[in-house]
């Protein structure tokens, strides 16, 4: 019998369902370790301990995501994408993994927690978009959920814990090689990036709105 040869889109969709079912399976390990630390200590300063190295591996695989929207595999394009990895990845690399006293702060348990919550609906939804059987209630979690999860991970979470890590960031002036050719340190640069950050972020926040009207009402149009 002759063997079938699989198309290129086919072999693009069985990368996508690996991809991020890869990434599903390893944010709701990341999810699972948060709230297990949580109820084994009753504490939420452990959130970095238990599962911060898991959530930096997952971030920096995440540029893939820039990738796909570069080689035209997904129809994302590339800004959103690389805005959505960019301010993460710059979060969490210079406030995060570089700064220890902030590591225990609440603010990063809120974050994680925002995280992984929104990728392990995130994630999935793509996945099974890929091979196309998507059931309608993940699709509509997935342009849901970030409506709530979105704020709490920015306001009390990613925004507050900048806010905390400013009196370490001067105390060490940190990246002082790297600002040095610069007129300013990084501890002006992450101010003015304080006042700047939710405008950035409101930008991507409406665009999912906008994906949430177009995926949503096309779901009800289908149904009738």
């Amino acid at each position: 019998m002759p063997t079938t040869v699989p198309t290129m889109s086919q072999l693009s969709g069985l990368y996508l369902f690996t991809y991020n079912s890869l990434q599903a399976l390893g944010w709701a390990v990341s999810l699972f370790s948060l709230l297990s630390n949580f109820l084994s200590t009753n504490s939420i300063h452990g959130a970095y301990e238990s599962t911060g190295q898991l959530i930096w591996l997952l971030q920096i695989c995440s540029f893939l995501e820039v990738i796909h929207g570069v080689v035209g595999i997904v129809p994302s394009g590339v800004l959103f994408p690389f805005m959505q990895w960019g301010g993460r990845t710059l979060f969490f690399l210079s406030i995060v993994r570089t700064i220890d006293e902030v590591q225990k702060l609440p603010s990063v348990f809120i974050t994680f927690i925002a995280w992984s919550l929104s990728e392990v609906i995130r994630y999935p939804f793509y996945a099974l978009n890929s091979i196309g059987t998507c059931p309608s209630w993940i699709t509509y979690l997935r342009y849901t959920a970030f409506i709530v999860l979105y704020p709490i991970g920015l306001f009390p979470g990613e925004m507050w814990l900048m806010y905390e890590a400013l009196p370490c960031i001067k105390k060490k002036n940190l990246f002082a090689d790297f600002f040095g050719v610069l007129p300013f340190s990084y501890y002006n640069f992450l101010r003015v990036m304080l006042v700047c950050y939710p405008f950035l972020w409101l930008k991507l926040y409406l665009h999912l709105f906008k994906q949430r009207g177009s995926k949503l009402g096309k779901n009800h149009k289908k149904k009738h």
